[in-house]
C-alpha cells in the first residue's frame, strides 16, 4: 500500500475536524487559542514521525535507497558495488642513444605534460621485453624503444587522456629519455552509480541457480566497470568447432588486457559455468588502425581547435568500438562533420593507408595506433 503523506497544515485541519465532530459545542479553534495549540504541537509530532517513517523506508527498499544505505542493502545478498576503474593504455620510452641496456621497472611513474594525471607502468609476463628477474621491461643495446603498458595511478573517468598527453618521466630513469602514447589511454570510469548497481542487482538475481550463457555473462560484468565482452559457444580456443566448450573474449578499452584481469574473469566464471562444459578467457586479436583526414574549415573557429575536437571525436568512437566490430570507412566523414559546425569538407581520409573498411575477425577489437589529423 502506498503511503498516504500528510503536511503539516492537513494534519492540523484533520485534527481540528475530529475534535469539534466530537464536542457537543462549538470549539475555539483561532489563532492563539489554547486548544489550537495543543493540536498543533501534536501535529509537528505527527510529522515528525512520518518522516521517521519515510526514512525507514527509503533504507529497507533497493529502489528508494542510495549511496552507504543501497550497499548494505545489497550486501545481504553478497553483492557489492563495483568501484572506479583505471584508465590503460601503452606508452612508448625512447632514447636518444641505444648503446647499452635500460631498465623500465614495474611502478616506474610519467606523467601529463600539465603533471595533472600519473600513471604507472604495469607488469605483463608476456611482452616480449619482460625480464622477471629485474621485474621490468628491459631494452637491449642496439634498441632505441619499447611500449609498454600503463595504468593511471588513481581510479576514475578523469584518467582517460588523448593521444600525445604523456610526456613527462617522473623520475631519473637511466638510459631512457622520452616518454609519450601514441594513443590514447581509456577504460577509466568512476565507481558505479545507483541506478547501474540495481540493474546488476536484477540480472544477479536472474542468473542465481542457473548455468546459462545469461550467468555467465553476469559474472563477467561483475569483475570490473567497463568491461567489454562476448562469450561465443561450442568455440575452441582457437577459434574451431569445439561441442562442449565456450570462449569469453574480454576487453578492458585498450584492446591488450592484461593477464592478471583475464585471470580474475576466468575466476568469475568458474563459479557459475555449466557442469560437463570446459571454457577459455582470451583477450581479442587486436587490430590496430592508423587514421589519416584532412579537414576545411570555415573560419568561425580557429582551425587547430577544429582539428583537435575532430581528432578527439574519432580517437573516442574507435576506442569504443565492441569487439567484432567493424570500423566503417565512411563513418570518419559523418564524425568529423558532427564534431564541429565549422568542419566544411573530409578528403584524404585513409585506413592503414587504404581507403576500404577495416574488419577484424570476431574474437578481434580496432583500436587507434595513430590519428593525424590536419
Amino acid at each position: 500500500m502506498q503511503l498516504q503523506l500528510q503536511t503539516f497544515s492537513t494534519l492540523v485541519n484533520n485534527a481540528a475536524a475530529a475534535v469539534q465532530g466530537a464536542a457537543a459545542q462549538l470549539i475555539d479553534l483561532t489563532v492563539g487559542s489554547t486548544l489550537r495549540a495543543i493540536l498543533e504541537a501534536n501535529a509537528s509530532m505527527a510529522l515528525w514521525l512520518q518522516w521517521l517513517i519515510l526514512q525507514v523506508l527509503r533504507m529497507t527498499r533497493a529502489s528508494t535507497s542510495a549511496d552507504a544505505d543501497l550497499d548494505s542493502w545489497m550486501a545481504d545478498y553478497a553483492l557489492h558495488r563495483l568501484p572506479a576503474t583505471n584508465a590503460g593504455g601503452s606508452v612508448t620510452f625512447s632514447r636518444f642513444t641505444n648503446i647499452g641496456a635500460a631498465l623500465i621497472p614495474v611502478g616506474m611513474s610519467v606523467r601529463t605534460a600539465d603533471a595533472s594525471q600519473t600513471f604507472l607502468v604495469q607488469a605483463n609476463p608476456s611482452h616480449p621485453n619482460w625480464s622477471a628477474g629485474q621485474n621490468g621491461y628491459l631494452l637491449a643495446s642496439g634498441t632505441a624503444s619499447v611500449v609498454v603498458p600503463v595504468a593511471a595511478a588513481i581510479a576514475g573517468k578523469a584518467g582517460n587522456v588523448q593521444a600525445g598527453t604523456i610526456s613527462l618521466i617522473a623520475a631519473s630513469l637511466p638510459g631512457i629519455d622520452t616518454v609519450t602514447n601514441s594513443a590514447g589511454l581509456v577504460g577509466g570510469i568512476d565507481a558505479e552509480t545507483d541506478n547501474a548497481f540495481r540493474r546488476r542487482f536484477v540480472d544477479y538475481i536472474a542468473s542465481l541457480a542457473r548455468a546459462t550463457t545469461t550467468a555467465v555473462k553476469a559474472a563477467i560484468s561483475s569483475v570490473e566497470l567497463g568491461l567489454n565482452f562476448t562469450v561465443m559457444e561450442n568455440i575452441a580456443p582457437d577459434g574451431s568447432p569445439g561441442p562442449g566448450s565456450f570462449l569469453a573474449v574480454v576487453d578492458d578499452g585498450t584492446g591488450a588486457p592484461l593477464p592478471s584481469l583475464l585471470t580474475r574473469v576466468a575466476a568469475a566464471i568458474e563459479a557459475v559455468r555449466p557442469v560437463g562444459t570446459t571454457f577459455s578467457v582470451v583477450a581479442p586479436t587486436l587490430v590496430n588502425v592508423a587514421i589519416v583526414a584532412s579537414v576545411t574549415t570555415d573560419g568561425s573557429v580557429d582551425h587547430g581547435m577544429a582539428v583537435a575536437t575532430v581528432r578527439n571525436a574519432i580517437s573516442a568512437y574507435v576506442s569504443s568500438l565492441p569487439i567484432g566490430a567493424p570500423l566503417v570507412f565512411a563513418r570518419i566523414t559523418q564524425i568529423a562533420f558532427a564534431a564541429s559546425t565549422a568542419v566544411t569538407n573530409v578528403t584524404s581520409i585513409m585506413l592503414n593507408g587504404g581507403t576500404g573498411d577495416i574488419n577484424p575477425s570476431g574474437i578481434g577489437v580496432v583500436r587507434p595506433s595513430s590519428i593525424t589529423v590536419y
